[in-house]
């Protein structure tokens, strides 16, 4: 039975680690070829190799999300090699924690520029292909973060950029058949969140148990988690959900 991606061709940033690899793993799961671009090219080489060995189909390219040329040329050769472009997947990111009075200004710029600047730019060169197309998914991936977190004034004001973004290009695209929408993760046990254990001095183990004690569900999230509700966004029959904002966090978020 063909998987539901067959015959699509997803492109997805930072898809070498974490919470992109998932996304990655799931769309070539069911079927899709997939394009993934990342700055850390020893993780690309390894997830690369990975996914071939399971006989999916992927492209890897090292390309840095804030530089639009490197985008855009990423974004021509895969429609070069796999002749189009359907679903595009913005899940670059970085954090550089600090609160505000010890914030640089390299700490803030960093941040906004890999989540905004970097989407913006995957955005606007992917949409071209999607347009002639008349077809497209465009999903990035925010945080629960966006409604405010202690430490993140550079990461929740970019994770809640991308949300206005996201509605702006729902209403922007809609017409071309092209969905814009958003997916903002809680807790997900991935390298990330195990960056900032170490960067509150305590183990990973510990910081786990701590935002488990405040999830609903009773455990923490993990990348296959988002991956699913990427790949609700991304599917064809998801045509009339447009510019939404869906948190994956184990409980309701404001």
């Amino acid at each position: 039975m063909p998987g539901r991606f067959e015959g699509r061709v997803a492109f997805v940033t930072g898809g070498s680690r974490g919470i992109g690899k998932g996304i990655v793993q799931l769309f070539a799961e069911e079927g899709a070829k997939v394009a993934i671009i990342d700055i850390n090219e020893e993780a690309l080489s390894e997830t690369t190799e990975e996914f071939k060995e399971k006989g999916y189909e992927i492209i890897a390219k090292r390309a840095n999300v804030v530089n639009g040329e490197e985008i855009e040329g990423a974004i021509e050769d895969v429609v070069s090699k796999f002749g189009r472009l359907d679903i595009l997947v913005n899940n670059a990111g970085v954090i550089r924690d600090n609160l505000l009075f010890k914030m640089t200004d390299s700490d803030w710029q960093q941040v906004i520029d890999v989540h905004l600047k970097g989407s913006f730019n995957a955005a606007r060169a992917a949409q071209k292909h999607m347009v002639e197309q008349k077809y497209g998914r465009i999903i990035n991936i925010s945080s629960t973060s966006a409604l405010g977190n202690r430490g993140q004034a550079n990461y929740a004001t970019a994770k809640a950029g991308l949300q206005g973004f996201t509605k702006t290009l729902a209403i922007e695209l809609g017409k071309y058949g092209i969905t814009s929408n958003a997916v903002a993760p809680g807790f997900i046990e991935t390298e990330m969140t195990k960056a900032t254990a170490e960067r509150i001095g305590i183990p990973f183990e510990e910081l786990v148990h701590l935002s488990v004690s405040k999830i609903p569900v009773g455990r923490s999230g993990k990348p296959a988690d988002i991956a699913n509700t990427v790949a609700f966004f991304a599917d064809e029959k998801s045509s009339f959900v447009n510019g939404q904002v869906i948190y994956v966090a184990g409980g309701p978020k404001d």
